[in-house]
């Protein structure tokens, strides 16, 4: 778990790693206006900032552009990391045997499975559950046929999908069971539980650029609001859950704010990070 603040220190935050949905942005996926300027304020307070989601990379493009980011992004909860112009310098993919196991296990339980393989995101139907927010979250179409299988053996992101999200829940633990160390399985929104490749979730992106930047830990704020999440809490020195996050990852964070509706992003950047920076 993350170190918890004293009372009466503050910490000395050179870089800010958030998540998008849930987070960053508002559940209509829109940047709201105070959300765009505390990302500028962090830059002109010499703090840098960027990006780690569930998302694909395509899915960044617009944030990259509104928010004029200049450093590396995790995508795949951390699978993947790209510069700014979206070209890979590490990426990483699902074992075969825990891809196949795994896309088997959901269809088994009546969940829909989409694969992101090859750059692109693939399904069986294209107007199923989710389908329409998915599109406007990546601002891209998926590629549909109805044999997910060859695709399998590169895919770096399996999503089930489902409107019942209890069972979803429930089928998260039961995946996680099966699959064990060969996959990490977290919903990163009630109704997408995603398997990623081992070992490189949101936590190691964490890792990465602090080994990229030259930074230790305790430099490092993140902000998260889903399971998904508390990994990265685990590698920073100063973690923030959403006002709408569960109550198990509010617990893994150090502070907490207000939800993704209210600005409580902007709002923390504020109140635990430039009130106590350096100036430039």
């Amino acid at each position: 778990m993350s170190p918890r603040r004293s009372a009466g220190t503050r910490p000395d935050i050179a870089l800010v790693i958030s998540d998008v949905d849930g987070t960053l942005v508002t559940d209509d996926k829109r940047l709201t206006p105070a959300t765009v300027a505390a990302v500028r304020r962090l830059g002109a307070a010499g703090i840098g900032f960027t990006l780690a989601s569930s998302r694909p990379p395509v899915g960044l493009r617009g944030l990259v552009r509104d928010l004029g980011l200049a450093l590396p992004l995790g995508a795949f909860n951390g699978a993947c990391v790209v510069g700014p112009d979206l070209a890979v310098i590490e990426e990483h993919a699902i074992p075969e045997d825990a891809a196949r196991e795994a896309a088997h296990r959901l269809t088994g339980a009546g969940i829909d499975v989409w694969v992101f393989a090859a750059g692109a995101w693939w399904l069986r139907d294209a107007e199923g559950p989710y389908t329409d927010l998915e599109r406007r979250t990546l601002q891209a179409e998926p590629r549909v046929r109805d044999d997910l299988a060859p695709l399998l053996g590169r895919a770096q992101k399996i999503v089930g999908v489902s409107r019942d999200h209890a069972h979803l829940a429930a089928c998260e633990a039961a995946v996680a069971e099966a699959l064990g160390k060969r996959a990490s399985v977290h919903r990163s929104q009630p109704y997408y539980l995603d398997v990623t490749p081992p070992g490189q979730d949101k936590g190691a992106f964490v890792a990465w650029m602090g080994r990229h930047l030259g930074l230790a830990p305790e430099r490092i704020a993140t902000f998260g609001d889903a399971a998904n999440d508390r990994a990265m809490f685990a590698r920073s020195g100063l973690s923030v859950a959403m006002g709408n996050a569960e109550d198990a990852v509010k617990a893994a964070a150090s502070a907490t704010t207000d939800s993704n509706e209210s600005d409580g992003f902007a709002g923390a950047v504020d109140r635990l990070i430039l009130a106590a920076a350096p100036r430039p």
